[in-house]
């Protein structure tokens, strides 16, 4: 009796618990320790107001990295320029929060509770939405569960060009066309459909596109340089990875260290981010993404491009050339 089927039957009673504690780890750990992590937030108003309030924020010990603005007017620019996600602003008449639920819902929710709970009881926090979610998805769960179909789209991108043993030119060139369009698909729904996402339509068609495409070449380059097995490794990285630690349905500043960092250096966490700026913000804070993503891209397609790997099932083989007589 032959032991290789026995030893692949182990190996898959093996593997399965193994992937299964992994997944567990990947995205139930980040969940449950949620919580502020230097957390950019501003204060407003008069110096001795304004201290008070910074003195609250950082009894919190490493939860919040507070900033000190002159007035309401430099609060507001710096939410809509993503520096902070929100700001309170000391008035005569009690504290004013500024918030930006397109920022995260859960952020403004987690401001508001932190600077009710600061204040005496009798004292009313008045709230304002600076950059407010969008009506067709106010608390964010479309704009949340974008992640992963991107990075499905991307991954099968990228697997279905290695298997189909694509190469070259013609490998770049169908992952452009197929993110292109998956760019166009994606923002038909979630754009004009859903109306969860606002902004210029072909802007945020583009970072759509550029999100599946770092994605899928990413993948096929992986499988360039290191064969089918470069598959597996870019689900780990894309998939297992990149959709929890994208803190996407938070905040990056909300999840675990490292985590949080980790994820925006992957193209989920880049595309998450840089989809929310171009569809609320105009763009601001966005440069970091785009240029993730596009380092991401270049060295996929680079791979594509000019890496030496063996032929895939679906290529087939070169009959080997006998040398030519002579004389």
């Amino acid at each position: 009796m032959s032991t290789a089927p026995n030893r692949r039957a182990v190996a898959v009673i093996l593997l399965i618990p193994l992937m299964v504690t992994l997944a567990l780890w990947a995205f139930a750990w980040p969940a449950a320790r949620i919580a502020p992590r230097d957390l950019p937030v501003g204060v407003a108003g008069p110096a001795s107001a304004a201290q008070q309030l910074e003195q609250r924020f950082e009894q919190r010990d490493g939860a919040f990295d507070v900033h000190r603005f002159d007035d309401e007017a430099a609060a507001r620019a710096a939410i809509e320029d993503r520096t902070v996600y929100g700001a309170v602003v000391a008035t005569p008449q009690g504290p004013h929060l500024l918030t930006a639920s397109a920022a995260s819902p859960v952020v403004s929710q987690l401001l508001r509770e932190a600077v009710t709970a600061s204040v005496p009881e009798d004292t009313e926090v008045r709230v304002t939405d600076v950059v407010a979610a969008p009506p067709g998805d106010p608390r964010g769960s479309a704009l949340g569960a974008s992640v992963l179909p991107l990075a499905l789209a991307g991954m099968a991108a990228g697997a279905v060009v290695t298997l189909m043993g694509l190469r070259g030119a013609r490998a770049a060139v169908t992952l452009v066309g197929a993110s292109a369009l998956g760019g166009l698909a994606a923002t038909a729904v979630a754009h004009s459909w859903l109306g969860a996402l606002t902004g210029d339509w072909w802007t945020v068609a583009g970072v759509l596109a550029l999100t599946v495409l770092a994605i899928g070449s990413a993948v096929a380059g992986l499988a360039a340089l290191f064969g089918p097995r470069g598959i597996g490794l870019g689900a780990l990285l894309m998939v297992l990875l990149g959709n929890p630690f994208s803190g996407v349905t938070s905040a990056p500043e909300l999840l675990p260290e490292p985590v949080g960092a980790i994820g925006q250096w992957l193209p989920p966490g880049a595309g998450g981010s840089l989809l929310r700026s171009v569809a609320f913000f105009d763009g601001s804070a966005a440069g970091a993404a785009v240029l993730t993503l596009a380092l991401w891209t270049l060295f996929g397609l680079a791979a594509v491009l000019f890496a030496r790997r063996a032929p895939t099932p679906a290529e087939p083989v070169e009959p080997a050339r006998e040398p030519a007589l002579t004389g």
